[in-house]
């Protein structure tokens, strides 16, 4: 995949604007806030650099930019660590496009693009992003739809604002469009290891949801939404690889041991030349999936996903380890940040399904 000037510039805006609000000091305030994210960042994303919008088209009050733009603006958050619920967002903007409700769409993305935060809820106990995990239900009264069930690790569900749920109605799976404060909804956070990232679990007793899409019919939509975040995900997972392969280059230049740098040891060098080889590798899968992601109804777009998926979570666990270990005993502890993006690779490794998973689809697909 080429990267025009135009999307070089896009990434150095958002570099630009990333080392200005997400250094490890503002990282390590976000994380301990109610939202787990500064809103002042979130409407910058939105309103200033217009981040959110995207993979929406213009009509819908978005930019109408591709999968090779938001995959850019990953891979510089997941170097930045960037805390905010933008990767919850994309999922759900993404599963009402997908939907081809056009009136849904319209009511529901021109506010996405300016802010409103979202989130798509599929997941339940058994913590599996398939079809046959959704036992969530919906059934219709004289008052419309009304929810029940519970659902598990749900990006950013405390603080989203519409909340797109996944349940079953009769001949199959639906899509519902769920008020964040409707009555019946319960929102409870979850304590998971990444801090930079909130999940949350959500109990529906009667909730009213308004149907997106058509009735049963809704799994391809999600599928295709849950396809486009795990190749936003990759890239951010190559970003954060980058980023600890750089803090564990630049620690061996200058960490002095028996009269000289660390890194003029063999083992280190070992350490360092395989972490570059994964993190390029994990590149080059990363962009094949942004690229087949720009393509409609690209028939690659399952496979290369999962391939993107199962190799840059990998890369990037061992990136982030390596870091530790490089760094010796300094690397565990609190104060240092390399555990902070050793935990974010641990939590992403898992999110939309592990490499074991998903070497699993790329087996059956093969």
């Amino acid at each position: 995949m080429s990267f025009s000037e135009e999307r070089e510039q896009l990434r150095g805006v958002i570099r630009e604007f990333l080392t200005d609000v997400s250094g490890e000091e503002a990282v390590r305030a976000a994380m301990v806030t109610p939202t787990g994210w500064d809103p002042a960042v979130w409407r910058g994303l939105a309103e200033d650099l217009g981040v959110l919008g995207l993979g929406i088209p213009e009509e819908l009050g978005g930019v109408g930019y591709g999968f090779a733009e938001i995959g850019v603006v990953f891979e510089e958050s997941g170097a930045a660590l960037l805390c905010a619920p933008h990767l919850a967002t994309v999922a759900a903007a993404q599963a009402l496009l997908a939907t081809g409700d056009a009136a849904a769409a319209a009511d529901l993305l021109p506010p996405v693009a300016s802010g409103t935060v979202a989130t798509l809820a599929v997941a339940e106990a058994d913590g599996r992003w398939e079809e046959s995990s959704v036992t969530a239900t919906a059934e219709r009264g004289a008052d419309g739809w009304r929810l029940t069930g519970t659902k598990m690790f749900v990006l950013d569900g405390t603080t989203a604002e519409l909340v797109l749920v996944a349940a079953r109605t009769g001949g199959g799976v639906s899509l519902f469009a769920v008020d964040g404060a409707a009555d019946g909804l319960r929102r409870t956070g979850l304590a998971t290891l990444d801090q930079t990232r909130r999940q949350a679990r959500l109990d529906l007793a009667g909730v009213p949801g308004r149907l997106v899409g058509a009735q049963d019919a809704a799994w391809p939509a999600i599928e295709r939404a849950l396809r486009l975040s795990i190749v936003a995900l990759a890239a951010e997972q190559v970003g954060g690889a980058s980023r600890t392969l750089d803090m564990a280059v630049e620690y061996a230049k200058t960490r002095v041991q028996f009269g000289r740098p660390i890194g003029s040891f063999q083992a280190i060098k070992h350490r360092c030349a395989d972490v570059l080889v994964e993190v390029e590798s994990a590149r080059s899968a990363a962009y094949a999936a942004a690229e087949a992601a720009e393509r409609p109804d690209d028939p690659e777009l399952a496979l290369v996903s999962s391939l993107a998926k199962a190799y840059c979570s990998d890369a990037y666990v061992h990136a982030a380890a390596e870091n530790i270990q490089i760094h010796g005993g300094i690397g565990f502890t609190w104060e240092h940040p390399a555990h902070l993006y050793f935990k974010r690779a641990k939590s992403s490794r898992v999110l939309f399904g592990d490499p074991v998973h998903h070497r699993e689809l790329l087996a059956r697909q093969l």
